[in-house]
């Protein structure tokens, strides 16, 4: 990483990245320091209206400057992948606003008697162009030899059968 971004301080044990906000999301930031507080101690600061300053402060002793740079190769890999990931669901908020809804509205169960109250279970057929609502046995009726089978799926559009 560039020198004006980066420096390590051996002597003290601690690394520190200075980010640009725009490259880097507030929330990338978040997500890839999170995974350094199992073994850091991990400080957020705002350097600058457009930029942040991580620093790391292992929590066990680091013998070179090598782990240290090690870190920040960590770190920069990390923020790459929050940042990948934050623009994915911003990305795809909508799609997974909508299985999340029909996830919970399937998770509600059954119908009550009043839903049921107010469906209508008229026996009128309803247009089905396509043939979905027919059952497997009615669509594919096993005929009789010399029988040819009209079903839906075999009917043309005008209602005529077709010819093949």
């Amino acid at each position: 990483m560039p020198t004006d971004q980066v420096d390590a301080e051996f002597a003290a044990r601690s690394v520190g990245v200075t980010l640009d906000e725009s490259v880097y999301p507030l929330d990338a930031v978040y997500g890839a320091s999170y995974t350094f507080i199992d073994r850091c101690y991990v400080l957020l600061d705002r350097v600058s209206p457009t930029r942040i300053r991580i620093s790391l402060t292992p929590k066990k002793e680091v013998t070179s400057e090598d782990e240290l740079r090690a870190m920040v190769g960590e770190l920069s890999n990390e923020l790459l992948s929050c940042a990948w990931r934050s623009q994915i669901v911003r990305e795809n908020r909508a799609v997974i606003e909508a299985v999340t809804l029909q996830a919970i509205g399937g998770a509600m169960g059954p119908p009550s008697l009043d839903d049921l109250k107010d469906f209508d279970f008229s026996e009128e057929p309803f247009e089905d162009p396509l043939g979905i609502g027919l059952s497997w046995e009615e669509k594919y009726k096993k005929t009789k030899p010399g029988e040819t089978a009209t079903t839906e799926a075999s009917a043309a559009p005008g209602g005529e059968e077709s010819g093949t």
